[in-house]
């Protein structure tokens, strides 16, 4: 493989990572900070999707889309927290388990009613069609817009968590719930506002897909599934973690995909190779987690209190 080409591949495993961290940044918030187990999450990455292609279609402009979503998605984040969740906040796993089990089942079928079961394509402006000279490597712009917005997202949310007194609530928060509250913060509060901004999050990452994947009912599950193993490389609650496996997992998966069809080819016919080349690297993925819950069961990079 050329270097050119191997270059490509591992920007495309960084642009699959950055949109990993988008969906588990909310996720860890959540579900680390709050301890609420949220299944749907991957439903609101769905969601944000179809309202971009939906905006875009109508409007043209993606501008428009990208505030669309973040409206939207704060907008049902609101309501899904106040009519469904807030109650579910102190309840045992199972049942948030359970209840965000039948969300997605909801939205999965609300998508059907709305836009019907074939998916939604969303195309781009042409001001995000061309593309960019990177090391002598010609690369889709748009592409590399998404590797932008995602360190650009990274950014804002180490600045709000280590440099905001918001951040501090949340640390605190994370730390220490009962005391936090004792001192007259209001808890549930806190909540709503950590599971609006993981539903933005996860909207801007059902935005940003769009164009590559296209919107349909039941995108958001294969996704959760990889979010959630980004989670537990990363460490439950450590945004950092969450960065630094989501592009740990990207790179693993698109080299794998890339590289392996490859070096089998020394040992296999080229159309085993092929075929065996892509499962196992989405193999490698998951051989990763489980070595990692076995010698690091707080993940590689866990949030550090004090």
């Amino acid at each position: 493989m050329s270097m050119s080409l191997l270059l490509v591949q591992a920007l495309n495993g960084l642009q699959l990572g950055i949109l990993l961290f988008l969906l588990a940044a909310g996720l860890t918030l959540v579900f680390g900070i709050m301890n609420f187990i949220n299944l749907a999450h991957g439903s609101l990455y769905m969601m944000g999707a179809f309202i971009a292609a939906t905006v875009f279609r109508h409007t043209g402009s993606f501008l428009l889309a990208a505030a669309a979503v973040v409206a939207g998605m704060a907008a049902l984040g609101l309501l899904l927290d106040r009519i469904a969740l807030a109650r579910l906040y102190p309840r045992e796993h199972l049942d948030q388990v359970l209840a965000t089990f039948g969300l997605i089942l909801f939205f999965n079928e609300l998508t059907r009613i709305i836009w019907g079961p074939a998916p939604i394509s969303m195309g781009l402006p042409s001001w995000l069609s061309g593309t960019i000279d990177i090391l002598g490597v010609t690369y889709p712009l748009y592409r590399f817009l998404i590797i932008v917005v995602g360190l650009l997202v990274a950014a804002g949310c180490y600045v709000l968590i280590h440099r905001t007194r918001l951040g501090m609530l949340i640390r605190a928060g994370a730390t220490d719930r009962m005391m936090v509250g004792a001192l007259g913060v209001n808890i549930a509060r806190l909540n709503t506002l950590l599971f609006v901004l993981g539903a933005v999050l996860a909207g801007l990452a059902g935005l940003m897909a769009g164009p590559i994947l296209s919107a349909q009912t039941g995108m958001g599950e294969p996704i959760l599934i990889l979010t959630l193993v980004v989670i537990v490389i990363g460490g439950i609650g450590s945004v950092r973690g969450a960065f630094l496996a989501a592009l740990m997992v990207g790179l693993i998966d698109t080299l794998g995909r890339a590289l392996l069809p490859t070096l089998l080819r020394a040992a296999l016919p080229p159309a085993a190779a092929n075929a065996a080349g892509p499962a196992i690297a989405s193999m490698l993925i998951y051989v990763v987690m489980a070595l990692v819950l076995a010698l690091r069961p707080q993940g590689l990079f866990p949030v550090k209190h004090g």
